[in-house]
């Protein structure tokens, strides 16, 4: 593989499974410094383990994105120290998903939901963006979702969280862009992961008549916030990028 990432440092939070753990792989295969991040110690030192016995460069910083903003900021230093005094590559991959309906939603799946999803992104930044646009130079990549561009009746606060992310994503290309930062979003559609193990025949009806005739990969996910941290997408600013087999596009089935 081609080390499109020399040199660089990245951050990629929820990355101690599923796609923030082959958004890690991906980005220490391509030359990255990776800081993996999660509250399971044990997975996170798993993924490091993995990922340098492979030949790469990672450690694990454990967090937890539900905590206060001062906590989260002392976290942004904690990773910082971890890559070496700078992080280059910033990914948001972490999410609540509460699969309930509005009536059912509890308070406390609630205020997760809009800390993980939301808060931490928006502290997270406001914390690291300012080593990045210093030196002139930077990524910052949400991990966003289908579900930001449709209704559905059992993820709606987890959908607005994702639309509210990519807004987020938009505005912090405006802001920071002109600074030498990048930001974008990938919308990953229906994707095979740990979490929805238990729901494999659900995944397979949304996707089977995709024009992809799949579901995705957190490698194909990988790939794509790879490839939008690199220089290779030097000309793309605050753009969603649909990883999602066609779902969005085509309503196809």
């Amino acid at each position: 593989m081609t080390q499109t990432l020399t040199g660089r440092t990245a951050l990629v939070t929820g990355s101690t499974s599923g796609i923030g753990a082959a958004t890690a792989h991906r980005l220490a295969a391509e030359g990255a410094r990776v800081v993996v991040t999660g509250r399971d110690t044990a997975r996170g030192d798993t993924v490091v383990k993995e990922i340098c016995d492979n030949g790469g460069d990672a450690v694990f910083t454990a967090s937890d994105l539900t905590a206060t903003p001062d906590a989260l900021r002392d976290f942004a230093r904690e990773a910082t120290d971890a890559a070496g005094g700078i992080i280059d590559l910033l990914v948001h991959n972490a999410a609540v998903c509460p699969a309930v309906d509005t009536l059912a939603l509890s308070d406390a799946d609630l205020e997760r939901t809009l800390a993980v999803n939301i808060r931490a992104p928006h502290v997270l930044s406001a914390a690291l963006a300012p080593a990045m646009t210093e030196q002139g130079r930077g990524a910052i990549v949400v991990v966003g979702s289908w579900m930001a561009e449709v209704g559905h009746p059992y993820v709606g606060l987890y959908s607005a969280s994702k639309a509210a992310e990519a807004q987020l994503a938009r505005s912090w290309a405006a802001e920071f862009g002109p600074r030498g930062v990048r930001v974008n979003t990938v919308a990953p559609g229906a994707t095979r992961t740990p979490i929805n193990d238990d729901s494999d025949d659900v995944i397979r009806r949304m996707t089977e008549n995709l024009p992809a005739g799949r579901a995705g990969t957190p490698d194909d996910i990988a790939a794509a916030v790879a490839w939008l941290a690199s220089d290779q997408a030097a000309y793309v600013y605050g753009a969603t990028i649909a990883v999602d087999g066609g779902i969005t596009a085509t309503r196809a089935g």
